[in-house]
């Protein structure tokens, strides 16, 4: 087991129990009708994505005006994230924090809720890399924004190869688009965590298959001083 000199890790369902974007629906269409089936909607077409089936960027295209969301919607989602931190993650939080120099959270997700929730946490907010939404004069999020390598089909990997982040690398992650960072060559491992979600197609590329954070940490050189 290398000690790796820089360790990405993805956000949802990840260090969340949850798909965010799901949870935001839920919030911002309680009282529409056809709440259900828009959320499972939504749900389809991320589990698409995260097995390689279906390209993130049209996944993430195609969910944003299923969601019905506006920006007050995003501190209700942040409150409800906060009480779904992955429990193994909570239950370490002393060698995340001590190793905050070497961790990035990169994410699909969107920064307006992943630093509010991993900031007090530990995580380094300059750390932290995702998606950003886009807003009308009504504060509708009307989508993401183009620019940013994330919102793109093997956005990971582009982003990657642009901050040339100190090697080895390992990724951590649930998600066709996590293990895409191992075949590209941009980390050296990857490493798929199934304490939230198991994706058989993402486990069959892993290198190593976590059940827990606690796994990883029993390989992992103890925390950096």
């Amino acid at each position: 087991m290398q000690d790796f000199s820089t360790i990405i890790i993805d956000f949802d369902s990840t260090l969340v129990q949850v798909e965010s974007l799901e949870d935001l629906a839920a919030i911002a269409l309680a009282d529409a009708p056809d709440r259900a089936e828009r959320v499972q909607a939504i749900t389809d077409l991320t589990n698409q994505a995260m097995s390689g089936a279906l390209r993130f960027d049209e996944a993430l295209a195609r969910r944003i005006p299923l969601l019905g969301a506006r920006k007050e919607h995003i501190s209700a989602l942040v409150q409800v994230l906060n009480g779904k931190i992955t429990p193994s993650l909570l239950q370490n939080l002393t060698w995340f924090q001590a190793n905050r120099e070497r961790l990035y959270v990169v994410s699909g997700g969107f920064r307006e809720f992943i630093v509010p929730v991993m900031e007090p946490l530990g995580f380094k907010p300059e750390h932290i890399f995702a998606n950003t939404f886009l807003f009308d004069e009504q504060g509708n999020i009307t989508g993401a924004d183009q620019t940013n390598f994330l919102s793109q089909e093997d956005g990971k990997t582009a982003l990657l190869k642009h901050l040339n982040l100190p090697r080895p690398r390992l990724i951590i992650g649930d998600g066709f688009s996590d293990y895409q960072l191992r075949a590209s060559g941009e980390c050296e491992a990857f490493y798929v965590l199934t304490e939230n979600v198991h994706r058989l197609k993402v486990v069959e590329c892993a290198d190593r298959v976590l059940t827990s954070f606690d796994a990883l940490l029993q390989e992992l050189p103890p925390a950096q001083s």
